[in-house]
């Protein structure tokens, strides 16, 4: 029972991590439904990731961030996505 109980742990992990693929590269494909890829793909997810952290920059009293608290705040908004 312990060992089945293991197994499906790990395979709950394995499935969990392939699943983690961010939205912006879900969404990152060419105007004819192929999938982008290179340099294209690369810029296409930066773009989507800044535009996704942007609008969530703010405070606690709602005021834009600014400077190095905002740089902070999209360096970890972007690796979370």
């Amino acid at each position: 029972m312990k060992r089945l109980m293991l197994a499906a742990l790990i395979a709950t992990f394995a499935a969990g991590s392939a699943f983690a693929e961010s939205a912006c590269e879900l969404k990152a494909v060419s105007k004819d439904g192929k999938p982008l890829a290179g340099a294209a793909k690369t810029s296409f997810v930066k773009k989507c990731k800044e535009d996704t952290c942007t609008p969530k920059a703010v405070s606690k009293d709602g005021k834009p961030l600014a400077g190095a608290a905002k740089a902070s705040f999209m360096k970890k908004c972007e690796a979370e996505s």
